[in-house]
Order: C-alpha cells, then sequence, then structure tokens
C-alpha cells in the first residue's frame, strides 16, 4: 500500500461551532482528565479532526466503516511514561488488550515485555520475533497446548493459578531443566469499575486466597518440585482502578505474605508483580489513574514495608494493557439511520456490539462525536446503537449529538483500542473491522477488514 505525507493543519478557526470542536479534541497533558483524544489529535475546518496527522474522514473513505485508527506514536509515548514511572522494574504489556504484529514490534521496540494469556497470543509473538524469555503466562485454566507451547517456546515466567496446576506443570517440563513460576495470590481487595472486572476479591475464579492459607499451602507445594523455581507473588486486583490506594493495600499484604514465607521455608522471593488495571478516562471529566503517581508510590510503599519486615524489596512488576492501548484508538462508524420514537432519539451505526461488546457486558460510557461536518444545531440526546439483532445493542447511551444528525454522517469514538477487537465476535457474519495504524500524516492497515470468503473458508459445508 502506498503512503502519502498530508498537511498537518493546525491553524485556529473562528467560528464558534469550530471552537467548540476544536476544544472537544484539543489533547490534555497525559494525567488530565480534560481529554480523551490522543495527543496528536488536531482540529481542522469542517468538523474535521486529524488524528497522527492524517484526517479521520479520509481514513473512513479510504478503508471504510467501521474501522479503528490506532496513533502509534500514542502507544509508544504511554510505554515510555511507563518505564519512566516504574524505573528498575519490568513492565509487561498486557495482550489481551490488543494484539497484532505491529503492536508487538512497538512494545517490543520501547523496552517492554508481554504478558499472554494462550499458546496462540504466545505463537504469534514468538512468529513475530519478540523474545520468549521476557514474556509471563496466565491463566486461570491453562489448557495442555498452553503449557506445553510455553515450555517449547521458553517463556520467562509462569503464573500458577491454583494448586492443581502445580503438579501438571511439573510433571511437562523436560527432565535436567526447571521452569520460573510466580504464584498468583488474592489479597482479598475489592478493586475495579465493575464488579466483572474485579479479581482481587476470595468470589472470583481468579488466584489463590491468602486468608484461607491456599497462597501459603501453593508456596509449599511449588517448593516440593524440583522442576519448577519460585521466583515471586503475582497479584491483579481487577481493572479500571483510578485510585492509588487499593494498590498500596496490595502490597501490605502481600508484604505480610513474603515475611511469612521467609519464616516459614527461609527464602526471601526475589519478584513482585502488581499485575494491571491501570484504570483511563473514556469521557471527559472521568479520572485516570495517574501512572506517574503511581509508580512514586507503588515503590516507596514497597521499600519501606519490606524494611520494616526486614526483607529484601524485590524486584517490581506491572502488566499495563488498556493503559497503553486504550487512548491510543478511535473507532469509526457510519450513521445508517435516525430514529425518533416519542422522546427517545436513537442513532443507528453500522457496527455494534460485534465489534465493540463492552457496553453491553459492563456498561461502560462512551463519547462519540460528529466529525466531517461543522452542524450549527444545538446538541440533544440520543442514544447511538449498533446494527446487531439485540435490544442490548447499544454502544452510548443518552449521548448528546447534534440535532440534525442523519445518515451517512460520521460518527468518532475515542478510547477504542483496548478489548474492541481483542474482544469482537462474529455476530450476525458482518465481519470484524480493520486496524489502521496512523504516524507523522502516513495510514497503513495493520489488520486487513474480515470478509465473507473469510467467514465462508471456516464453513467447511456438510
Amino acid at each position: 500500500m502506498s503512503h502519502r505525507t498530508l498537511p498537518r493543519t493546525t491553524q485556529a478557526t473562528t467560528p464558534a461551532t469550530a471552537t467548540a470542536q476544536a476544544a472537544a479534541v484539543t489533547p490534555a497533558p497525559r494525567t488530565a482528565t480534560g481529554s480523551v483524544w490522543p495527543a496528536s489529535a488536531a482540529p481542522l475546518p469542517h468538523g474535521e479532526v486529524a488524528v497522527g496527522g492524517v484526517p479521520l474522514t479520509e481514513l473512513a473513505d479510504r478503508f471504510g466503516t467501521p474501522a479503528y485508527v490506532l496513533d502509534e506514536d500514542e502507544v509508544r509515548d504511554r510505554c515510555r511514561a511507563y518505564l519512566r514511572a516504574f524505573p528498575g522494574a519490568d513492565v509487561y504489556y498486557a495482550a489481551k488488550a490488543f494484539l497484532c504484529r505491529a503492536m508487538l514490534h512497538w512494545v517490543r521496540d520501547e523496552g517492554l515485555g508481554l504478558d499472554v494469556c494462550s499458546a496462540g497470543e504466545l505463537e504469534l509473538a514468538v512468529t513475530t520475533g519478540f523474545p520468549p524469555e521476557r514474556m509471563v503466562l496466565h491463566g486461570n485454566a491453562k489448557s495442555p497446548d498452553d503449557l506445553r507451547a510455553a515450555l517449547r517456546l521458553g517463556v520467562g515466567r509462569i503464573v500458577i493459578d491454583s494448586t492443581s496446576e502445580i503438579a501438571r506443570l511439573a510433571a511437562a517440563v523436560p527432565a535436567g531443566s526447571r521452569q520460573k513460576v510466580l504464584i498468583r495470590v488474592v489479597p482479598g481487595i475489592a478493586a475495579g469499575g465493575h464488579a466483572k472486572i474485579r479479581t482481587g476479591t476470595d468470589d472470583q475464579k481468579f488466584g489463590l486466597s491468602i486468608a484461607d492459607g491456599s497462597a501459603q499451602h501453593a508456596v509449599t507445594r511449588v517448593l516440593s518440585q524440583p522442576r519448577l523455581e519460585l521466583v515471586g507473588l503475582h497479584c491483579h486486583l481487577g481493572s479500571q482502578i483510578t485510585t492509588v490506594k487499593p494498590y498500596l493495600s496490595a502490597i501490605r499484604r502481600l508484604i505480610g505474605l513474603l515475611a511469612r514465607i521467609h519464616d516459614q521455608h527461609g527464602i526471601a522471593l526475589p519478584e513482585l508483580d502488581l499485575g494491571g488495571g491501570h484504570g483511563v478516562a473514556y469521557r471527559p471529566g472521568e479520572p485516570a489513574l495517574d501512572i506517574a503517581t503511581l509508580g512514586v508510590k507503588i515503590r516507596a510503599e514497597l521499600a519501606g514495608g519490606c524494611a520494616a519486615a526486614g526483607l529484601p524489596v524485590p524486584r517490581l512488576a506491572v502488566e499495563p494493557g488498556r493503559a497503553i492501548a486504550g487512548p491510543a484508538g478511535v473507532v469509526l462508524y457510519r450513521v445508517l439511520a435516525v430514529k425518533r420514537t416519542g422522546a427517545h432519539t436513537f442513532v443507528a451505526v453500522d457496527g455494534g456490539m460485534s465489534d465493540n461488546p463492552r457496553p453491553a457486558l459492563y456498561g461502560v460510557r462512551y463519547a462519540p462525536r460528529l466529525i466531517g461536518r461543522a452542524s450549527p444545531a444545538a446538541p440533544e440526546p440520543v442514544t447511538v446503537v449498533g446494527r446487531h439483532c439485540e435490544a442490548g445493542d447499544v454502544l452510548a447511551a443518552d449521548v448528546r449529538l447534534p440535532g440534525d444528525i442523519r445518515p451517512g454522517d460520521l460518527l468518532a469514538v475515542p478510547v477504542a483500542g483496548a478489548y474492541h477487537l481483542s474482544m469482537a465476535s462474529g455476530y450476525n457474519l458482518v465481519g470484524r473491522p480493520p486496524v489502521v495504524a496512523v504516524t507523522e500524516g502516513h495510514a497503513r492497515v495493520l489488520v486487513r477488514r474480515e470478509s465473507l470468503a473469510d467467514i465462508q473458508e471456516r464453513d467447511i459445508g456438510l
């Protein structure tokens, strides 16, 4: 595909409508809550917006809709921000948020490791050239294929999530070698934006409880396996956490467990992985976790707690996914229909829950905006819905869009880089959207649109 450089139009516009649109996309500092667009987002005349130097309407015309736009520079900048916030720590990008070959190159180039959850993610990474020793394998129910692939490819760490996994993994490790493992522990802390994404409590499927002694029992069992090398503890509290306090509480409980392990077994575990779950803002004004503050406070809490317990400070690791990929993505939709029924206005677009199931799963709220034309109409409350055969196929409830919104208009939804395409389905066989990368005025396809031919090839017939 040929790339062409587009001019970066940055001049101010004077009409009131253009001023309002500029305010909506003017980027704020990374730790601020005023902007949810990539830092490269820039208003252009006539209601246009550019990301990465490329007008979004041009991307829609070239690549069709729905389409995901991923700002490469935003991804890289966020990777660097994590390395600055956590000096001397291991930063693993959580592949489940969004994964493709280009993303693997970007995070590897920036010095991050990789957190994978399946043989599929692991194989894609290794065949793309990602060093397996810089990977961590997760999963509450790892399949035999997952474990075999991890051992065959030489993954750096495997996180043990249940006691039944210990013997299975030890039996699969080749004679004469040892596999480094972490034990995922549950500290009994409720944190996260929704009950379905809170994983630090004892009432969900992940990890081994500190409170009931399961974590300590697992430590004893792992230490009895000569082919497993226990190097540390792992803890993941949940997702969309926007305050530092839960992480500090978790550190205190984990240090307590480290001290008990030291007293019982005479060892000081050298690693502590605090997982991810760092919250981002999906709409202007929403809170987002300040990563720089998180890094300072976590390191201080860890150093102070270990000193008080008489323990060496373990090497820290974190696993951001959404906080790197999410704000770097924008999804483009074309309006297909506008329906006014009673007091409600429904704006139907050419995507929906097949390319973004998160509003249906977690009640996530987004901030779509009209792009490509400057509307003089006053904003009115509408519900943006998808094209699928479900009443719950709602992408954005009770949002304000211009009152003259009409079929053919283009909507852009920011903060669409994480858990959209990675959770996409084949519902109604509409095909999954492409991913288009933008940087410095260039655009290129990273993941092509799924075609009807792709879908039909998997159906072998009678």
